[in-house]
């Protein structure tokens, strides 16, 4: 079974805009579980424009499903992580100034950065993800890294899906197809949405879960939240 991971950003920022507590970060990931969700995703960033490191430490006790947290491991981000102690860390090669992640890690060129990093979190007994491109040779390196998983990046695929949906889709096979050769899990995410994921999920049924935030919390704005996730769920049954 392919799980849903509602990555619960987009609820942060709507919250932080008003600088009060509404809507409440902690009440819709209990929700998101309570309507299906396998998962809940959060991406804190060091100028906390949306998730606070408060939200993840009050988060974590109350979470029945899987907690992934997302982000670049400068030394903050370790500490949170290592403390919060999450069922699942997402390395992204992010900067501190991007509004959202752009690409996949070039794990070859960072082979010893994020060897180091991923042992460290293994070691804390917390499952590690490697955000990359769909390309076999970053794949192949993520593995060399140590990575229980490896996260496709898949804004690419859903930019091209609308005009060619086997083109879009072709790497990502590939690539899929390599990790799961190299005995590794795989996770996607990023601009997945009603439109793309089924068709996704139909050309690699082994995905082990989908982190999507931006196009769910905005379908909700229509169908409510709970129509929503069952709406994704569909995506994910055969």
């Amino acid at each position: 079974m392919t799980k849903l991971s509602v990555n619960i950003n987009k609820v942060a920022t709507l919250r932080n805009a008003r600088g009060a507590n509404t809507p409440n970060v902690v009440k819709v990931a209990l929700d998101c579980e309570q309507f299906g969700a396998e998962g809940i995703t959060v991406h804190p960033r060091p100028d906390e424009r949306h998730i606070k490191r408060a939200d993840v430490y009050e988060l974590r006790p109350l979470l029945k499903t899987e907690f992934n947290i997302e982000g670049y491991p400068d030394k903050d981000f370790i500490d949170l992580v290592l403390k919060a102690k999450p069922n699942q860390v997402t390395l992204v090669p992010d900067s501190p100034t991007q509004i959202t992640s752009n690409a996949g890690w070039d794990t070859k060129t960072n082979l010893t950065f994020l060897t180091e990093i991923l042992d460290e979190f293994k070691n804390a007994g917390i499952r590690t993800s490697v955000f990359v491109d769909a390309n076999v040779e970053m794949v192949e390196y993520a593995a060399k890294a140590g990575a229980d998983r490896v996260e496709l990046y898949t804004e690419p695929y859903a930019t091209l899906y609308p005009k060619n949906p086997e083109a879009a889709i072709a790497p990502f096979v590939e690539a899929a197809k390599a990790v799961r050769k190299l005995g590794m899990g795989l996770n996607a995410g990023h601009d997945l949405s009603l439109e793309n994921l089924r068709y996704l999920f139909e050309q690699i049924s082994w995905l082990d879960e989908v982190s999507i935030g931006h196009a769910l919390i905005s379908d909700a704005l229509y169908l409510g939240l709970e129509k929503t996730i069952q709406e994704y769920k569909n995506c994910l049954r055969k």
